[in-house]
């Protein structure tokens, strides 16, 4: 299926490039989330990495899976935000305005105080993948939550397998020292609150 829409995408076929965008842009979107931590940017990533694939489509031949290839676009886009934040210092302040997660729809059966603390829990996550660096960031986004295997990271990144397996290690490790480290806080936190300490 994506073979043909590739095709017709490459001819200029605007109906078959935009199947391809609905086929991927909740993957696109969860990455660009993930990474960036706000919903206003991951748009813009995934905006702009659709945006980039249809210029680089007609380069595409095929020699390796389609969506191994447009991860490579993708992670140069997040690079690329990551350079233009440091540059502008535009970082979120609350990290996401419109409190849109991706991960966590509105559930109705859910308390008001379960919801608050889904959110805190998920906005405490964000928090830590954000601490990482860049290309522990990525190497955890798309193993861990995108589920690619080490292969497709490494074709992906541009990286040898030793590499994307050392990355991943050293993220896992760090990224679960910043969750241990924030749960304890959050925890402390809860307890001064309960006692009227807050």
């Amino acid at each position: 299926m994506d073979k043909n829409l590739i095709e017709r995408s490459k001819k200029g076929d605007l109906n078959a490039f935009e199947q391809l965008v609905r086929r991927y842009e909740n993957k696109v979107f969860n990455l660009g989330f993930r990474f960036t931590g706000n919903y206003d940017d991951a748009c813009d990533v995934a905006q702009e990495a659709f945006l980039r694939l249809y210029q680089s489509l007609p380069q595409f031949r095929g020699d390796s899976d389609f969506m191994t290839w447009f991860y490579r676009i993708i992670a140069n886009v997040c690079r690329d935000e990551t350079r233009r934040r440091r540059r502008y210092n535009n970082f979120s302040l609350d990290g996401n305005p419109t409190g849109c997660s991706i991960l966590q729809l509105p559930d109705k059966a859910v308390l008001p105080e379960e919801a608050v603390e889904k959110q805190e829990f998920t906005d405490m996550v964000q928090k830590c993948l954000d601490a990482l660096s860049e290309e522990h960031r990525l190497v955890l986004i798309m193993r861990d939550i995108q589920g690619l295997s080490y292969d497709e990271i490494a074709e992906a990144l541009n990286n040898s397998l030793g590499t994307v397996k050392s990355r991943l290690n050293r993220a896992r490790k760090v990224f679960k020292e910043k969750i241990i480290e924030a749960k304890e806080l959050f925890e402390q936190e809860t307890r001064l609150i309960k006692k009227g300490g807050i």
